[in-house]
């Protein structure tokens, strides 16, 4: 049995206070408000995950010396997470254990020991294969169950007016919760000085390393004509790259006034700061609406609402995401690193100074250059090593089925009815292990599963019904020949019995759950919008597709937050692999972007070949349980042909009236579905015998020809 010591000090690690042992469901609350999963505690505990579960539901009680070590842990917790509050700075979620510099073994799930890298032309299959079968480490990855909702969460005593504002151009400032403030300011610098010292805006940290929110201000199109900023802005480039020019009265003001703007410049969404003084931010984001800062297709309606609901709906936002700082792709991906921030303090052992160190788990604070087969054709990696061995084309689906293979017992069929499933990447990105460090080289490695990379590999003999989409490829073609792939999309050729034999690899000997506490934090936001509107998880399926129909009117405000939340995610995932932008661009080149850290293509194709798997996955499952082939499939919407017009004519279904896990299921929960439209089968002949895709129209119907499918 472990020492009292050795558990004092594996407590000791999650928590640095003196904490004693309260009622089985208190300890449950306790631990999910600290942001333990079981698991990890059972880790901490030298016990199981079950004997840790018993503890949570009374059927057993701790013993010495257990005992005391989870009763010095629930004291500690409880002082942090009083039952009606919430610590101002929350624990962050537990992260995969990894070190900040390339260590000569993987780390976290993959966790093999694996040769040196790659470094002259013979191949190392041999030595590669024996050390990659090493057993692996147990995995260190942070899973934690979707909360139950809370009340209204404290309010920060340092920012009693919540996070943000949206400022008429009467000088009312309209905030979260009906709060309207007195705003003096006339211009620009006034308006900044107003924010930090008397506004009361601001949002605490979301990780106890990470940095406090920045407080936004939202300027109706009355507001910055009242602060000498034009109603519109004008230009001939893309609207992305808008932005006053640097003569412009306001800049100069802005600048007179000591202050600064980020390379981005005065444009629709606008950072103005000065240098931390501390630990003190002097910072204040601008977001201004009649220049297009909050795009339609993610904000439905919010620029045409009166300020306090837009102070409403982005308030809402803020509390349930992140104060917006861009767009919500630019949002999507500042929550990342809010939620994994680059660094902590760390005491330096020479002079016993806190000093700032790499926090474990995170992407670290310099960016990283991908292998060549994950960049982009104009990445510096490909253009100065003149790189022509293909790349990673880890995509979403983009497949219709051939005419040829439809039978006369499909073609009879009424109708088809589309299936769309609920934020597809974000439920890809649960528990999905990636890559913490840089690429290493390998020629002829054995393939494993745990291992995140890419993959020359040779899938083309693998044969599948041509009603299907192949599952490796984004068009549903059958490969050709060699090709780059993701580790997912290998393991599920593997998964289907196939043999997979690598010709070489680049592979990251460090690994975490990055997208982990991303993942929780936007499902969690998801499905409590989601049940705001009416549509909760305890439904049955008609009640749950009778819901979905209605709950956009529900309330028009939150139904806006749900389709900001939805743009976050799939923004999110796509500024991993940003493109280099402006008609100025060099191939070659180095763009903006690449200073990011976050600018991790493999990530991205992590998470999208997950997704296309998953997809493939439930696509099988449907055919072996009912028989059924799908007509088209567009990223994450499905077309089936149907003999009427609900899912519930064609999803499998247990005797009991459950649905059959493994297929397609109805649900208000990430990776559930939901129904997109419904047409005739004749309207989805049609477009198919045009080449257009069912999937991409079925929600509206009409199809136009020229789109460039």
């Amino acid at each position: 049995m472990a020492s009292e010591e050795e558990l004092f000090a594996n407590i000791d690690a999650l928590l640095e206070e003196e904490p004693q042992l309260p009622p089985p469901a208190e300890r449950a609350r306790l631990r999910e408000a600290a942001g333990i999963t079981q698991a990890r505690l059972a880790t901490a505990l030298k016990t199981t995950t079950q004997t840790v579960k018993n503890y949570e539901n009374g059927r057993s009680e701790p013993k010495s010396p257990r005992l005391e070590a989870y009763q010095r842990l629930l004291t500690g917790w409880a002082a942090r997470y009083p039952t009606h509050g919430t610590p101002a700075a929350p624990t962050p979620p537990p992260v995969a254990a990894t070190q900040p510099e390339v260590p000569k073994t993987f780390t976290g799930p993959a966790a093999q020991e694996v040769t040196e890298p790659e470094t002259s032309a013979p191949a190392q299959g041999p030595a590669v294969q024996a050390s990659l079968q090493r057993p692996p480490r147990p995995a260190a990855t942070s899973r934690r169950p979707t909360a139950k909702k809370a009340a209204t969460p404290a309010v920060d005593p340092r920012f009693p007016h919540g996070p943000l504002a949206v400022l008429d151009g009467g000088g009312s400032a309209y905030g979260v919760d009906g709060i309207v403030l007195d705003c003096p300011a006339t211009t620009v610098p006034e308006l900044v000085e107003w924010t930090l010292k008397e506004s009361g805006l601001g949002a605490a940290k979301l990780n106890r390393y990470g940095k406090d929110n920045d407080p936004l201000i939202v300027l109706t199109a009355e507001a910055a004509v009242k602060l000498g900023l034009p109603e519109h802005l004008e230009g001939h480039e893309q609207r992305r790259s808008l932005r006053l020019p640097e003569d412009h009265p306001v800049v100069k003001q802005v600048a007179k006034a000591k202050w600064q703007l980020t390379q981005r410049g005065f444009g629709p969404w606008a950072r103005i700061y000065r240098k931390a003084q501390g630990r003190k931010r002097q910072c204040v984001q601008l977001a201004i609406l009649s220049w297009d800062a909050l795009d339609e297709r993610s904000w439905p309606g919010v620029c045409e609402m009166e300020p306090a609901d837009v102070a409403r709906v982005l308030g809402v936002y803020a509390q349930r995401v992140i104060t917006p700082r861009g767009s919500t792709a630019v949002s999507g991906l500042e929550l990342m690193t809010a939620l994994r921030p680059p660094t902590k303090a760390v005491q330096d052992p020479q002079t016993g100074n806190w000093i700032s160190g790499y926090n474990p788990g995170s992407l670290g604070t310099e960016p990283m250059d991908p292998a060549p087969p994950e960049a982009t054709p104009e990445h510096p990696v490909v253009v100065n090593s003149g790189w022509t061995g293909g790349f990673l084309n880890e995509e979403a689906y983009q497949w219709v089925r051939s005419v040829e293979t439809l039978s006369d017992e499909e073609c009879m069929l009424p109708f088809t009815v589309g299936l769309d499933l609920n934020t597809a990447f974000l439920a890809a990105s649960a528990r999905l292990v990636v890559g913490l460090s840089a690429p290493d080289h390998f020629h002829a490695p054995k393939f494993n599963p745990k291992i995140p990379g890419s993959w020359l590999v040779d899938l083309s003999h693998i044969d599948l019904d041509p009603r299907l989409p192949s599952p490796f490829t984004p068009d549903g073609a059958r490969p050709t020949g060699p090709a780059w792939y993701q580790t997912h999309t290998v393991a599920y050729a593997q998964e289907l019995g196939y043999n997979v034999e690598p010709i070489e690899a680049y592979l990251r000997r460090e690994t975490g759950a990055y997208l982990d506490p991303w993942h929780d934090r936007l499902k969690t936001a998801y499905v409590d919008t989601l049940a705001d509107l009416g549509v909760t998880r305890d439904l049955d399926d008609r009640q749950f597709l009778a819901a979905m129909e209605q709950h956009k009117q529900v309330d028009p405000a939150l139904a806006a937050v749900l389709s900001a939340i939805k743009a976050t995610v799939k923004g999110g995932v796509g500024k991993l692999r940003e493109r280099p932008q402006g008609r100025h661009y060099k191939e070659g080149d180095r763009w903006p972007a690449l200073e990011r850290p976050t600018w991790r293509p493999d990530i991205r194709a992590a998470v999208i070949s997950k997704a296309r798997v998953n997809m493939h996955r439930k696509l099988n499952n449907m055919v072996k349980m009912t028989g059924m082939f799908p007509l088209a499939v567009l990223s994450d919407c499905v077309v089936y042909p149907s003999p009427g017009e609900s899912p519930l004519d064609f999803l499998p279904y247990a005797a009991s009236g459950k649905p059959q896990p493994g297929a397609f299921r109805l649900g208000a929960t990430p990776g559930l579905a939901k129904l997109e439209g419904v047409q005739s089968m004749l309207w989805a002949v049609d477009l198919m015998e045009k080449g257009l895709n069912p999937a991409r129209h079925i929600k509206g119907g009409d199809a136009v020809l020229d789109e460039g499918e």
